[in-house]
């Protein structure tokens, strides 16, 4: 019964796919048979499922639990939600596992899956290994049975328990999303006023597309902000857990400010704790992290990455510039946009500001966005190699966690491939405009000798 897997879709941190091109329900069903066979061979005998509110995601779904079973795990379907409620899921029932079936904040005809198993993320060369086992046939067999489990009124109690803010005027945006109908039941239960957009689930995404790290996302959410001249406003990607944030200007508070608000009152409660943040968080968040008496850590992008960087170093809090914040102080350790929105309001009440205060406060720098630059596969890590080793031969300051960061006068700058498309990705931050074209024009200069022409893309 060995089946073959579209190789586009086993990805570094996670499988996704085109539904219809390079992913279908006999993927799904194999994708079950191959992970339960990695399950099994763990001892692991339960696994929850979840699904996000795509559209193809009920079939996926099916189709899952299908290859799940037939592989000998017995599965806890938990319904539709956002995929930290699978996690909550995984971290309370007593379960070894789990999947959410997801599309994360890709386009609507995009689907995947997201992978659990005894207490770790599945990613990187296990993922590659599920592919493997699947050309191969390598499962195993039996009969597990199905039940149903409610978390919702768990998850949410969880997500208010020792609720400690302020009442504030907010506005929200689930993004059609998985996280809507939650965030409704979030909002009841937390003091102030809110205003909700966009919460019932829409698989098609009609109003934006739910991924709050790009700014023209987040229009709506501003245009409410300042016609009900709220506080703040929150937003959420497909399954939440990506978070936004804009203040009561509607300027954007990026992932890596989030961060430096978030880890004060963490800080304060646990002096010196590790705060691990990706290569590309800007200077001002580990400088911030050091002046308030933590050990600051920069770490490889991706989720699973700083997931597994936690484990080993105990850190209460990680975040990275996409919007995925990990709480282990008083939470379970996993990506959970809901919940980071509840440590905000507490953040930002203990700070005794206003999260306007606070943005005003953070350092005036410009910095691009994620520029990226198309790049042949095969040479996608042989161009930092190269890149590297002119940097050392020029005796260049350079932290290469992920790819290479370089620290000069005028500030840094960041070149690294993507883990999940073939591109390299680069990103600079300055004082001044001036400052940022020069670290561009290195940028650039250091792509060319490497034969890759500097055409900067936005995303």
């Amino acid at each position: 019964m060995a089946h073959q897997f579209n190789r586009t879709i086993l990805r570094e941190y996670d499988v996704r796919g085109i539904v219809g091109q390079t992913l279908h329900p006999e993927d799904a069903y194999a994708l079950g048979r191959s992970y339960a066979a990695l399950a099994v061979s763990e001892g692991a005998t339960r696994v929850a499922v979840g699904r996000d509110g795509r559209t193809h995601s009920p079939e996926m779904e099916a189709a899952l639990v299908r290859g799940l079973t037939e592989g000998g795990l017995d599965v806890v379907r938990i319904g539709m939600g956002p995929s930290p409620m699978l996690y909550f899921a995984v971290a309370t029932l007593n379960v070894e596992g789990g999947i959410q079936v997801t599309g994360s904040h890709n386009p609507a005809d995009y689907n995947g899956f997201k992978l659990l198993l005894n207490g770790r993320s599945v990613f990187g060369a296990e993922i590659q290994d599920l592919g493997r086992r699947a050309a191969a046939g390598d499962w195993s067999n039996g009969q597990g049975k199905v039940e149903e489990a409610d978390v919702v009124d768990a998850y949410v109690d969880a997500l208010v328990n020792g609720f400690d803010g302020q009442a504030y005027r907010i506005g929200w945006d689930a993004g059609n999303g998985a996280a809507g109908p939650i965030l409704e039941q979030l909002v009841q239960r937390l003091p102030g006023e809110h205003h909700t957009l966009y919460t019932e689930v829409d698989g098609r995404f009609p109003n934006h597309h739910p991924d709050p790290t790009v700014e023209a996302n987040l229009a709506d959410l501003k245009k409410l902000v300042e016609d009900k001249q709220l506080d703040f406003g929150i937003a959420f990607d497909g399954d939440a857990d990506r978070i936004g944030a804009v203040d009561a200007k509607g300027r954007v508070i990026w992932g890596d400010q989030l961060l430096i608000i978030l880890a004060a009152p963490v800080l304060k409660e646990l002096p010196g704790a590790t705060i691990i943040a990706d290569v590309k968080a800007s200077q001002t968040l580990f400088d911030r992290i050091a002046e308030m008496g933590g050990q600051p850590l920069m770490w490889k992008t991706g989720h699973s990455l700083i997931k597994s960087k936690m484990k080993e170093t105990g850190a209460p809090l990680a975040g990275e510039m996409s919007g995925h914040i990990f709480f282990k102080h008083q939470w379970y350790g996993f990506d959970d946009a809901l919940y980071a929105a509840v440590r905000l309001i507490r953040a930002v009440s203990a700070s005794g500001k206003s999260l306007t205060d606070l943005k005003d406060e953070m350092p005036v720098s410009v910095a691009t966005p994620e520029l990226r630059f198309q790049v042949d596969e095969a040479r996608k890590f042989a161009v930092i190699g190269e890149v590297a080793e002119r940097l050392a031969a020029e005796g260049a300051e350079v932290n290469a966690t992920d790819g290479v960061r370089v620290k000069t006068a005028d500030g840094w700058w960041l070149l690294r491939a993507s883990n999940t498309q073939d591109v390299l990705v680069a990103r600079a931050e300055a004082r001044d405009q001036a400052g940022l074209d020069r670290l561009m024009e290195t940028i650039n200069a250091q792509l060319e000798k490497s034969g890759i022409a500097p055409v900067l893309s936005d995303h």
